[in-house]
């Protein structure tokens, strides 16, 4: 499949009709809102593939801000924190939960794990620091998630913490105080260097409990890392050494892996807030995550005649070819009746280009994880995805609906000759574990030269 001459641009909407590249209204509490993307070292760092990454629906209406007061159901009870989600000591004065979130699905799963450990109504609320990445997408999607957590009566703080070094050093010694003083730390995305970094700045001997939320697939890669003692490095990462930066960089990664590892004595307790198939380490406790906020909040939705496919950003992380992506998408359109296509927030303008160009498929920026858009509805009845976080978690969100969500294996002959060699097996488990769902076959004709 070629394309000649430059990509005309993208016919994508928000789900309300509103324009997604239009600038993000809402408070900045620090720093500035960035209206450009900017190639940072975030964009390699944080390239982990799904996350959920997969976003829902722009601007909030009234209706949209309080969902339940519409149907006269009242927001619900405030979402409290949890200082103590596995029992123990009392907590004391300056006890109180601290949680960053990078990305809008770690946000969700802050709020899942609230919901899951409600604390007793003398214990401080839930603090949650916004970490934004500069692309618009990731950013106005934070936004809207921001706003549903201080409606459940969470402090939200958003802090510019990349906005050059003398920023990034301000940001990150205001923050290790509140790190220091934290009596239990969720964390949202454990391989994210800023976050690293300030788990390395603590004392070694601090006793504090720490809740690693989901951050997609990525929380399966984490746990094996972690359970092995090794370096955490993303996935899709080819290597091991992540290059002269990484060296560079190790030994604060490896003090940060420490700050991460419980302690046989309980003084640091470890838990993993999931629902990703995961096994837990040793002295690591694993809570499943049912998305049981979610279900309560939204939905259940109107289903539609039709098909929506999910996109993924394999492409953009280097794992699976653009021409053979865009063949799959096509076939996978054509063979289930897919009208429209669910961008993921990294996919790139160029390349949705080609999707519509190849499949006609309408498609649709989504300024909500994916799990709140399919909850809310109008939803399709199947629900196409490649390998993807999503596999996992909406068969969760959408449990007791008629949603079937199916997913298309990734066949080697699509990886990139750069791709990770842990890549295969990577999706291939994520594919395998998944539960509730219905396996498809590669989509694709075998390549010239190989037997189907």
């Amino acid at each position: 499949m070629s394309h000649s001459g430059p990509a005309a641009p993208v016919a994508a909407r928000c789900i309300d009709g509103s324009d997604p590249g239009a600038p993000v209204d809402g408070p900045t509490e620090h720093g500035t809102e960035h209206g450009t993307e900017h190639g940072s070292e975030y964009a390699s760092e944080h390239g982990s593939e799904y996350g959920p990454e997969h976003g829902a629906s722009a601007a909030r209406t009234a209706t949209d801000r309080a969902p339940d007061r519409a149907s006269g159901r009242g927001a619900g009870p405030a979402v409290r924190a949890a200082t103590d989600p596995g029992g123990g000591a009392t907590p004391g004065k300056r006890d109180g939960a601290l949680a960053f979130v990078e990305s809008p699905v770690q946000l969700l799963n802050v709020l899942e794990w609230a919901h899951n450990h409600p604390a007793p109504g003398a214990v401080n609320p839930l603090a949650l620091v916004v970490l934004p990445p500069h692309d618009p997408m990731t950013r106005g999607q934070l936004r809207r998630m921001a706003e549903l957590a201080r409606d459940e009566g969470i402090a939200v703080s958003w802090q510019e913490a990349r906005d050059g070094v003398g920023g990034a050093l301000s940001s990150l010694l205001a923050l290790a105080r509140r790190v220091r003083r934290a009596r239990t730390l969720v964390i949202g995305d454990p391989f994210s260097r800023y976050v690293q970094l300030l788990l390395a700045l603590t004392p070694a001997r601090a006793e504090r409990r720490i809740t690693v939320v989901d951050d997609g697939t990525a929380t399966m890669e984490f746990v094996s890392q972690l359970a092995r003692g090794e370096r955490l490095v993303r996935w899709h990462r080819r290597g091991v050494r992540g290059g002269v930066r990484g060296l560079l960089f190790a030994p604060v990664s490896r003090r940060a892996r420490r700050r991460l590892t419980p302690r046989r004595d309980g003084s640091r307790p470890v838990e993993v807030f999931s629902s990703m198939p995961v096994e837990p380490p040793e002295n690591v406790t694993v809570t499943a995550n049912e998305f049981a906020w979610t279900r309560a909040r939204f939905g259940p939705p109107r289903l539609t005649r039709g098909a929506d496919l999910v996109g993924t950003s394999l492409v953009e992380t280097g794992v699976v070819d653009t021409e053979r992506y865009l063949e799959a998408v096509a076939s996978l359109a054509r063979a289930y009746g897919a009208t429209r296509y669910f961008a993921h927030r990294r996919e790139s303008s160029e390349k949705l280009q080609q999707v519509t160009a190849a499949t006609g498929l309408e498609i649709v920026r989504p300024d909500l994880p994916l799990e709140l858009v399919a909850r809310r509805g109008p939803v399709g009845r199947t629900i196409l995805s490649f390998p993807s976080t999503v596999v996992h978690t909406l068969p969760l969100a959408l449990a007791g609906t008629a949603v079937t969500v199916a997913v298309c294996d990734v066949d080697p002959a699509w990886l990139t000759r750069t791709a990770s060699p842990r890549a295969q097996g990577f999706l291939a488990g994520v594919t395998g574990t998944a539960r509730g769902v219905r396996r498809l076959p590669s989509a694709l004709p075998a390549p010239p030269g190989r037997s189907a």
